[in-house]
């Protein structure tokens, strides 16, 4: 009987030994995985926030924020969507906007934590909201935004030197606050007024639409570099294609803002075009007002526009109304 307690007892001792070393070897394993996590900064909340803007873009949907005025309401909140769903394309679409909204406008509401900006927003199904009182940052931060666009307002957009020092600041500020860290800055070429336009701005051209069109051009191909952009979306080259048709100069409504169903609709393929990098010829998508021969124009005028941003491309084959 002894004898078989001693084995007994030398055996539970063994066990003993087993589960302690087996604990042990688990917390050691706990505690070298915890330590791994806090060097990789897995807990560090802005880390977190960067990997749940990863996690989000793999969704398949591409999120496009503009921060601008008038002239960015016209390009992103009428058609943009529409052509992106007709194509199976998902997007979120944002503008920021302040009426006549400049570069040095952004850098002062920024600089005084302002909050005057109207967003309006088009989530993945279409629903478009609209919220006042905004400041940019807390925007910037909203979404994974994977595209973020700068411009100048319309009158300084041929003019250099109100970019060299507003521009850099902008983009230094969106990217160091985006919450995608692999967010793209573009830049949003405006377009130039119709030829009788009475907006006083339109003296800095001499009141002269070609000059001004080249002006914004060489502009922000100069601004590009000032901060690198990714793309230059070339809305100011669409509308001047377009130009060339047998519509004329009647693609504004008022001298400067965009008519607002074949012009809007001329820009948003331009974008469209741009941000996807899939030919917008044949999209099926047009708004119901719009002819067939009207949305071939539009949508070459944007397709040659991105294929060539820097020079007018005229549409030769509609020049006569058919």
């Amino acid at each position: 009987m002894k004898k078989v307690q001693s084995v007994l007892s030398t055996v539970l001792s063994i066990a003993f030994l087993i589960t302690a070393f087996l604990n042990e070897t688990q917390a050691r394993k706990t505690g070298t995985q915890e330590l791994l996590m806090n060097n990789s900064g897995v807990n560090d909340p802005g880390l977190l926030k960067k990997k749940e803007a990863r996690q989000l873009n793999r969704e398949g949907v591409v999120r496009v924020l503009a921060i601008g005025n008038s002239f960015s309401a016209d390009a992103l909140e009428n058609y943009l969507y529409d052509l992106a769903e007709a194509s199976g394309k998902k997007i979120i679409i944002g503008n920021l906007a302040i009426a006549g909204g400049s570069l040095a406008d952004h850098i002062a509401n920024l600089k005084h934590q302002s909050a005057p900006y109207i967003f309006t927003k088009i989530d993945s199904s279409g629903k478009k909201t609209v919220t006042f009182n905004n400041a940019i940052g807390p925007i910037v931060k909203s979404e994974s935004w994977d595209y973020i666009s700068l411009q100048q307002v319309s009158h300084h957009s041929g003019r250099y030197e109100t970019f060299v020092e507003t521009l850099p600041a902008l983009y230094e500020y969106v990217k160091e606050n985006a919450s995608n860290p692999h967010v793209k800055l573009v830049l949003h070429q405006t377009w130039a007024y119709a030829r009788n336009s009475g907006h006083t701005g339109f003296a800095n051209y001499q009141n002269n639409q070609q000059l001004m069109y080249e002006s914004i051009v060489n502009t922000y191909k100069k601004a590009r570099k000032l901060i690198n952009a990714y793309h230059i979306i070339p809305a100011g080259t669409a509308i001047q294609n377009a130009r060339t048709s047998f519509i004329g100069d009647r693609f504004t409504r008022d001298g400067f803002h965009l008519e607002e169903t074949y012009a809007r609709y001329t820009v948003a393929c331009t974008w469209f075009e741009q941000i996807f990098g899939i030919s917008v010829l044949g999209n099926l998508y047009k708004p119901a007002t719009l002819s067939d021969e009207y949305k071939e124009i539009a949508q070459h005028a944007a397709h040659f526009a991105v294929k060539r941003p820097g020079k007018v491309t005229p549409l030769k084959h509609y020049q006569k109304e058919r």
